[in-house]
């Protein structure tokens, strides 16, 4: 298994999302020749995915996991929710919000059905990939506290793979320890301690938009930055 401490030994800046996925992928080279499947997190994780699939061969997709705000609070994640239902709960922050059951599955159901609505929109007539059996690379931009990947993750075990591997550019220590129980490894550059908002270890961190997301799943292999 990758030690996450060996990510650590190249500390060059981030340039953008392609320069994150061109150095994952260099780490990721013993898992060629698996039946691999490389799943972008929507939307600033598919051009991370992207350059991993077009270093590395497998093919490429996409998740949709929609953070769940806290109403009066939207930036603080109760958790997150994918697309099929998946979801992850920072109990903890329940508990202490003392927020109530019912309001926690409205507010699960909204994000829900925005996250069903916003993979339909990137994948179009494209059929869901095969899971089952499949190593399964999900990658985002970074990870924070981690709720969005711990949704995908728990919505890709659920289609019954051989192995998932987690990876991303940088990821909060605590955020990477937490993972190593949902993933057979959890692959970063960048495990900064303390932790500051994602965009601050990339030089360019523009928007990603629909668009452009929907073209690289699409096999077009331009640069995709910023909102067209």
């Amino acid at each position: 298994m990758t030690n996450p401490a060996d990510a650590m030994t190249d500390v060059r800046p981030l340039v953008d999302r392609w320069d994150a996925g061109l150095r994952l992928a260099g780490l990721l080279p013993a898992l060629r020749g698996q039946d691999e499947l490389v799943l972008g997190i929507a939307l600033g994780g598919v051009p991370v995915a992207a350059q991993v699939a077009r270093l590395l061969g497998p093919e490429l997709d996409v998740v949709v996991a929609r953070k769940i705000g806290v109403p009066f609070q939207p930036e603080l994640a109760l958790g997150a929710v994918t697309a099929d239902g998946s979801r992850f709960t920072n109990l903890a922050l329940v508990r202490d919000l003392k927020l109530s059951t019912r309001l926690l599955r409205v507010l699960a159901d909204e994000q829900c059905a925005a996250a069903r609505l916003s993979e339909e929109r990137l994948r179009g007539h494209r059929p869901p990939p095969r899971i089952t059996g499949r190593t399964e690379i999900v990658v985002d931009d970074g990870l924070a506290t981690g709720a969005t990947m711990r949704a995908a993750l728990r919505s890709v075990h659920r289609g019954g793979p051989s192995r998932v591997v987690v990876a991303a550019p940088v990821v909060a220590r605590s955020t990477a320890q937490a993972l190593w129980g949902e993933a057979a490894e959890v692959v970063c550059i960048l495990e900064p301690d303390p932790f500051f908002a994602v965009g601050l270890y990339h030089e360019h961190f523009e928007p990603v938009s629909d668009d452009a997301v929907r073209q690289l799943l699409a096999g077009e292999s331009r640069s995709v930055q910023a909102d067209a």
